[in-house]
């Protein structure tokens, strides 16, 4: 199945971890990681007027740290925990990638097969857009513009709104010719979404519910609002012009944009996610993509202009859907999110088993809140005391 495509991948240069530690979801040996630790957010929260926080941190293929700081609503009595729910953002864009190519494994998607041949009225207002493939789709690079109003004041709930979507880009022009350069595009991620649909023949909803979340026991994330934990929901905050805190007014869902975006979870679900890529596609005996695809996954097909890694220029690689980029020896991969009120991000360390996942409902002080994220890999990549 995928001889063909590793071919495409054999000058890579990523490092991909040929031991496999045993991956387990419960936290552990963590203590001597939780006095620093659990400082610097305190520290972080307190001098930046976060309301709430929630991290989790892995080392060797083990949770070892999960905990929730602050509160999920400003005025009530709940604080977060490793349960609270947060709006990801982008960074349900990687379970669109593994979606698609658990399709490819079926035989029904062609990573370079063009897009329209799946979605027949895929049509935009630039002949170029016929020759767009599934992987320019999944790279960034198929030229596609970005989103511009993601209608979080006016939302749709209905079933069909990825269809109608999808049928109202006519107008759109390319930025560029397809394959031709890097684009980050939300817009070409609501395509997949629906493409997943159509060759499914499920709702992309339950699609991601049934073939990933069920199976990797991530049973409190959901990317439909009814089907959300009220009591877990933590709400968005941003800083309005005058300095204060304030709540953020529409929450951002639409069904329209949910494979770019809209997916909830919390730290306890997302450490499952990030073992399952850790061990390649396997989490607790359960397996939701084959080894081989995280060749073709955590390929860099395209170059994202600038660093991931704060305080480093280097340029980022572009997989499907993951960014890659070096630190300290290895190479990691990546991808954060971004929305009104929330600010999300994941950091898998694959050659050794380790993976930071950070989520916030504050969307200001982004720079300060990240730090707690990296300050947390290099404690693990350094190894405990």
């Amino acid at each position: 199945m995928w001889v063909h495509r590793l071919r495409q991948v054999a000058g890579a240069t990523l490092i991909l971890a040929s031991v496999h530690p045993p991956l387990r979801a419960q936290t552990e040996d963590g203590a001597w990681l939780e006095p620093s630790l659990d400082s610097l957010v305190h520290a972080t929260l307190r001098e930046q007027h976060i309301p709430g926080l929630a991290l989790g941190v892995i080392q060797h293929g083990r949770l070892i740290y999960a905990k929730g700081f602050g509160v999920p609503v400003l005025g009530e009595g709940r604080t977060v925990t490793p349960q609270s729910l947060f709006h990801i953002a982008s960074l349900t864009k990687p379970f669109v990638a593994t979606a698609v190519l658990q399709l490819v494994e079926a035989g029904k998607v062609d990573l370079d097969g063009r897009v329209a041949a799946y979605l027949p009225y895929f049509r935009l207002a630039d002949e170029r857009a016929e020759g767009i493939t599934v992987r320019q789709l999944l790279t960034h690079t198929s030229g596609m513009p970005d989103v511009t109003d993601y209608g979080w004041d006016h939302p749709e709930y209905d079933a069909g709104a990825l269809d109608r979507y999808v049928r109202s880009l006519q107008a759109v022009t390319l930025l560029h010719a397809p394959g031709q350069a890097y684009r980050y595009s939300n817009m070409a991620y609501e395509v997949l979404g629906d493409l997943i649909a159509k060759v499914s023949g499920e709702s992309f909803e339950a699609y991601i519910r049934d073939h990933i979340l069920r199976p990797l026991d991530m049973s409190r994330s959901t990317l439909l609002p009814q089907n959300t934990e009220p009591a877990l929901l933590t709400h968005p905050y941003t800083r309005d012009s005058t300095g204060a805190i304030v709540a953020v007014h529409p929450f951002p869902y639409n069904r329209a944009h949910a494979p770019s975006s809209t997916l909830r979870s919390n730290i306890e679900d997302l450490s499952h996610w990030a073992l399952a890529n850790l061990g390649h596609g396997e989490w607790a005996g359960r397996r939701i993509l084959q080894s081989a695809a995280y060749d073709v996954m955590w390929h860099g097909y395209a170059v994202r202009p600038g660093g991931l890694v704060p305080g480093d220029s280097t340029d980022a690689e572009v997989g499907l859907s993951w960014f890659l980029q070096p630190y300290h020896g290895q190479t990691l991969v990546l991808h954060g999110g971004a929305d009104d009120g929330f600010r999300s991000l994941l950091i898998l360390a694959p050659a050794t088993g380790g993976a930071v996942i950070l989520l916030t409902n504050y969307d200001g002080a982004w720079p300060a809140t990240r730090r707690v994220a990296w300050f947390a890999l290099d404690q693990i990549l350094a190894g405990a005391p």
